[in-house]
């Protein structure tokens, strides 16, 4: 089976906590701090490997996982890291996020993006020793990793595609001269799915692609399209097959124009890049006339095998071409702009406080110990969430949310007022 769009929801790693140690000794209950940090969330990344030829296996299993970091121990030991969760895709594929932006088109083998950023890891309290907090008693939580439902989608990468109305021999063809074994029958769209065959003769060599019948309207996604007509976008020749069979109601110059507008509708591009001609089933009566109609068609049998070499040859020699002067094609990866560290919004009488630089202020491990308080309060005072809360409105005394914590909104100033 050929899956060419599916979706994948993934999920980052979770960062570990950090732990809250010290050396015990005789005569000092609470000697050097020793906690150790947790490790890293694994990182989500989809990696091109030309060892993966469908998107298959995302269709039956959508949910995949980074590994998460493990927590800090004492004696300044260290969590480890999760593990990256490096998901295959064929060669071609590109990458959109919930938004539907494309986000990465994976053209080579090897080329990668990183979708999610696994969580950080907490700080043990070894890491918060300073000549103002000797022996500190805080630590960090790890963060949770982010999550998202991504779309994949695959557009074949051959050298030549293969286009025509349905049943127009483009099966049979491809058959005849590759090792494809595409579903052949005398019935209007056998293909559902494209198929891809590597076609050689004498010294030459290319990749042909046999794409699904299209009807008139396709452009406009009539039928299935668009799910076809993306798949000659890679392709630099276009071969167009003409069926003589349906002269009576569509003679082969109807279809050669009908198909080139489908072409141009969908993408100006398609309609400029090189293509060949040919009437297929030459074995029929009506064939024959049917090629005079387009003096630079090719007239074929891919039953006898007439015409088939010499309509290999074009192909070959436009492929040759084409490779010649097109310039080196590069993948795309979308360097999407960094998240505003926090945002503040007013629901019923909570000011709620998003973003993932608020949560890091407050991912003490125990917000009660009055170390880590003071902390995340200057942590809040410093990145601005103090300011962005009293320009919104906010006023002493009102319920403030950051993720699951509520607190009471204090302004440093009221809280060293108190203190005096």
């Amino acid at each position: 089976m050929f899956v060419d769009r599916t979706q994948v929801h993934a999920r980052a790693g979770n960062g570990g906590a950090g732990v809250a140690a010290f050396v015990r000794a005789k005569g000092k209950p609470q000697g050097k701090p020793t906690g150790g940090n947790g490790g890293n969330g694994g990182d989500v990344i989809f990696r091109a490997d030309d060892g993966v030829s469908t998107l298959l296996t995302y269709r039956r299993h959508p949910h995949h996982k980074a590994g998460s970091g493990s927590h800090g121990t004492g004696d300044f030991q260290h969590g480890r890291s999760g593990e990256d969760l490096v998901l295959p895709v064929p060669p071609g594929t590109t990458v959109y996020d919930e938004a539907g932006r494309m986000i990465a088109d994976l053209v080579e083998p090897g080329q990668q993006v990183v979708v999610l950023k696994g969580g950080r890891g907490g700080r043990g309290n070894a890491a918060f020793v300073s000549p103002k907090r000797r022996a500190p008693s805080i630590c960090e939580q790890g963060e949770y990793g982010a999550e998202e439902t991504y779309t994949l989608e695959l557009k074949l990468m051959a050298d030549a595609a293969l286009v025509g109305f349905p049943n127009a021999g483009k099966s049979t063809f491809i058959a005849s001269v590759s090792a494809a074994r595409p579903k052949i029958a005398d019935y209007p769209f056998t293909t559902l799915e494209p198929n891809l065959g590597v076609v050689a003769f004498d010294d030459q060599e290319f990749v042909l692609a046999d794409i699904p019948g299209l009807i008139e309207g396709a452009a406009e996604g009539k039928g299935l399209g668009h799910e076809f007509l993306r798949h000659t976008e890679r392709a630099q020749v276009l071969v167009i097959l003409l069926d003589p069979a349906i002269t009576a109601t569509d003679p082969v110059d109807v279809q050669r124009d009908v198909l080139l507008r489908e072409l141009r509708a969908f993408s100006p591009d398609l309609a400029e890049r090189p293509t060949v001609f040919a009437v297929t089933k030459a074995d029929l009566a009506e064939a024959q006339p049917a090629a005079e109609e387009i003096p630079e068609a090719h007239l074929i049998s891919s039953l006898t095998g007439e015409g088939v070499k010499e309509l290999l040859y074009a192909i070959g020699a436009l492929v040759d071409q084409a490779e010649r002067v097109r310039p080196e094609r590069e993948g795309y990866v979308l360097h999407r702009p960094v998240r505003r560290q926090f945002s503040v919004e007013r629901s019923g009488d909570v000011w709620v406080v998003e973003g993932v630089g608020a949560l890091r202020a407050v991912r003490f491990a125990d917000l009660t110990n009055p170390q880590a308080a003071d902390m995340a309060a200057e942590r809040l005072e410093r990145i601005g969430v103090e300011a962005a809360l009293m320009e919104a409105g906010a006023q002493e005394g009102d319920t403030v949310r950051i993720g699951d914590l509520e607190f009471e909104f204090l302004t440093l100033e009221d809280e060293e007022e108190d203190e005096q």
